[in-house]
């Protein structure tokens, strides 16, 4: 069988502890106590270098070093919802000066043809003139 290293761990732990169970029945009475008292031990410092409770004093997210983006006095927070903001007006506005620019653009060159043009510029009003144009087009 192909068992990969994950596995081949797994199933040496499994025969590990299997191994260990099945020798605890035989160990004596003295080194079950000497065991105990060991463990005992261990635990007793581990526990002893462990905080036994950790003081938050305001919330903060995960990966801000340490800065808090909320409470009034917070000129960070406070930045950070306004330069989005910002961003935006300052985008809108320039999406219409763009607009306006366009429409100034085409409006000029309609005039530049027609004043380019051979006709004069009376005859563009003329409704006679109009259908003309019209029935020239068909």
């Amino acid at each position: 069988m192909n068992y990969s290293k994950e596995s081949r761990d797994l199933d040496f732990a499994y025969k590990v502890r299997r191994a260990l169970n099945e020798s605890a029945e035989n160990i004596s009475a003295p080194t079950l106590e000497r065991l105990a008292q060991a463990r005992k031990l261990a635990l007793s410092r581990k526990k002893q270098e462990a905080p036994m409770a950790v003081l938050a004093l305001k919330s903060v997210f995960a990966g801000n070093n340490g800065l808090s983006f909320q409470g009034p006095g917070s000129w960070l927070g406070r930045l950070g919802m306004l330069l989005p903001l910002l961003v935006l007006i300052a985008g809108l506005i320039g999406i219409y000066e763009y607009e306006q620019q366009q429409n100034l653009n085409e409006l000029a060159d309609i005039d530049t043809a027609v004043l380019v043009d051979e006709l004069p510029p009376a005859a563009y009003v003329d409704t006679g003139f109009t259908a003309y144009l019209n029935k020239a087009e068909e």
